[in-house]
C-alpha cells in the first residue's frame, strides 16, 4: 500500500490516543485498525510462500516488537486453522540508528547470539522482521541489511525472507526492498505502534507524524 506525498492524513480529533501526547502530533498517518488488517494479510502471504518449513523469526528491537508479536500471532492462527502446523522459534537483535531524529553514521547491532545453534539443521526459514526500513540506513545504502543477512546466511537456512511494516520512500536506485512490507510512506518522521522518539510514543497505537513541539519536548 503506497501512501502518497500529498496525503493529508487523518485528524487527531477522529481518534483516541494518550492524553500526555496532546499537542505533540501533527496527524494520524495510519490508524491502528488498518495496521492490524494489513498485518493479517502479510501473515497470509508468508504462509503461502514458506510451505511446510519451520520458521525462525528474528525480530529487530525495539521498534519491531509490536509488529513481530502481531504478525507471529496471525501466522499461528492461520496454522491452527489449517492442515499445516508451522513450528516457530523467536529470537531478537537490536539496532540503534537514530539520535533524536537524525540518523547516526554507525549502526550498532546487538543480540542474536543463539542463532549459531541452528547451523546444520535442515528445513527452516528465517523470517527477519523489521518495523521500519530507514531511508538513510537500511533502505538507502543496504549496509545494515547486508550485515544482518550475512550473519543469518552463516546458519545456512533453506530460505530467508524479510518483512517490514513500513518502507520509507527513497529516490535512491539501490534502495533495499524487503520481501513483504505493509506500507510505503513519504519521507516523514513517524511514531507510534512501538516506533519511538527517544523512547516516547511506543504506547501510541496509531502511526502518527510527530510535530516540532513534540520533537523539542522529548529531545535529549
Amino acid at each position: 500500500i503506497q501512501i502518497s506525498d500529498n496525503w493529508p492524513g487523518y485528524s487527531l480529533d477522529l481518534f483516541t490516543y494518550p492524553q500526555h501526547y496532546y499537542g505533540d502530533l501533527e496527524y494520524v498517518l495510519i490508524p491502528h485498525g488498518i495496521i492490524v488488517d494489513r498485518t493479517e494479510r502479510l501473515a497470509k502471504d508468508i504462509m503461502q510462500d514458506i510451505g511446510d518449513n519451520d520458521i525462525v523469526v528474528l525480530c529487530v528491537l525495539k521498534g519491531g516488537y509490536k509488529f513481530c508479536a502481531d504478525l507471529v500471532e496471525h501466522i499461528k492462527n492461520l496454522s491452527r486453522n489449517s492442515e499445516r502446523f508451522i513450528s516457530m522459534k523467536v529470537d531478537f537483535v537490536r539496532l540503534k540508528s537514530y539520535h533524536n531524529d537524525e540518523s547516526m553514521q554507525d549502526m550498532q547491532i546487538m543480540g542474536g547470539d543463539d542463532l549459531s545453534k541452528l547451523t546444520g539443521k535442515l528445513c527452516f526459514v528465517f523470517l527477519l522482521i523489521l518495523f521500519f526500513m530507514f531511508c538513510k540506513d537500511i533502505v538507502g545504502t543496504g549496509r545494515t541489511m547486508k550485515v544482518l543477512l550475512n550473519n543469518i546466511e552463516k546458519c545456512k537456512p533453506k530460505m530467508i525472507k524479510v518483512a517490514s511494516l513500513l518502507v520509507k520512500r527513497t529516490s535512491r536506485p539501490d534502495g533495499y526492498r524487503p520481501d513483504y512490507y505493509g506500507f510505503e510512506i513519504p519521507d516523514l518522521f513517524v511514531v507510534g505502534y512501538a516506533l519511538d522518539y527517544n523512547e516516547h510514543f511506543r504506547d501510541l497505537n496509531h502511526i502518527c507524524v510527530i510535530n516540532d513541539h513534540g520533537k523539542a519536548k522529548y529531545r535529549v
